[in-house]
């Protein structure tokens, strides 16, 4: 993380300490087990300005947050682990696609950019939901209703859940990033004018 840079890992620490506080809002109740939030959005948003790492690491704090802040409910030091540190760091995937997202928006081409982003928050969304899961099918699956499998369980649950916040997040993202992708280029990002035009 040496080669982060301070001005990464203070935009790292203010786009976690914005993810816990949307967090903090009331959730969209979709049933008894699901319940949905946008409050990954900001990780998202970070994970399209630096990348993977910056994204990995903001996660990885909002997961931390919630640990200081007492908002954690857990079984195991293993299930603590997967559920608050790795679930909420992997959120950080969706930096993967920075590059080709940056891109489409610095040539003017907003549809294909929006498409990416699109696919960059499924990613996201799965790889913290597949921790959930996990941890589910191991370490809930007393909690299943009585003749249903853990992993149906954990699946229905962490499934819906994934696939509410994912469409949450992308509705959210495409409306702001579609009218205002400069929130993405950050400062001292390589940018020609005849892009920044195009913007």
């Amino acid at each position: 993380m040496k080669k982060l840079g301070l001005l990464a890992m203070i935009e790292a620490a203010f786009f976690a300490v914005f993810a816990f506080i949307l967090d903090l809002l009331p959730s969209i109740k979709l049933s008894p087990w699901i319940s949905i939030s946008f409050a990954m959005v900001p990780i998202f948003i970070l994970a399209f300005r630096w990348g993977v790492k910056v994204s990995l690491l903001s996660g990885f704090l909002w997961g931390l947050l919630q640990v200081a802040m007492g908002d954690t409910y857990f079984l195991t030091p293993m299930q603590f682990i997967i559920e608050y540190f790795l679930a909420f760091a992997f959120v950080g995937l969706a930096g993967l696609f920075y590059k080709i997202i940056q891109r489409h928006f610095q040539n003017g081409d907003k549809k294909k950019a929006i498409y990416w982003i699109v696919l960059a928050t499924f990613v996201g969304s799965l790889a913290r939901y597949f921790w959930h899961f996990v941890a589910g099918v191991i370490f809930w699956g007393e909690y299943a209703p009585e003749g249903m499998s853990p992993v149906f369980y954990s699946l229905i649950v962490n499934g819906g859940t994934m696939l509410g916040a994912f469409i949450l997040c992308s509705v959210v993202l495409v409306l702001l990033l579609g009218r205002a992708p400069r929130i993405i280029h950050r400062k001292g990002s390589a940018i020609t004018t005849q892009q920044k035009s195009a913007l």
